[in-house]
């Protein structure tokens, strides 16, 4: 009786595990996370200035930047604001836009992953 040849087995290969760091309550929880001293422009949806009369004036960035605005120039104009109006500011409260933070982030990783 003739005897069969085994077939070889292939190696399995393994799979690359990839981060799911699209996902926006992850962003979130990261960018919650970390202290912010300062933010890029351009990382920013909007900020809310609270004034002592307890009324709250909205600065949309995100939309300032999409119509065009120069951000260096945006942001000067912004704290010379910011600065003139101080003495009637209780506190300011930035916030972040998590797709703007994810894809800067994404960008930068793919670079420095690509020659892996």
């Amino acid at each position: 009786m003739a005897e069969q040849p085994r077939k070889q087995q292939q190696p399995k290969r393994r799979r690359s595990k990839r981060l799911n760091l699209d996902k926006k309550s992850q962003w979130e929880s990261i960018i919650k996370s970390i202290e912010k001293d300062e933010v890029p422009i351009n990382l920013l949806d909007s900020i809310c200035v609270n004034l002592k009369d307890g009324t709250s004036v909205n600065i949309y960035v995100k939309e300032l930047l999409d119509e065009g605005n120069d951000p260096d120039d945006l942001e000067k104009e912004i704290q010379e604001r910011l600065d003139s109006l101080d003495h009637i500011i209780t506190d300011v409260d930035f916030y972040i836009s998590v797709p703007a933070v994810s894809k800067t982030v994404e960008t930068v990783t793919n670079d420095i992953l690509k020659n892996l």
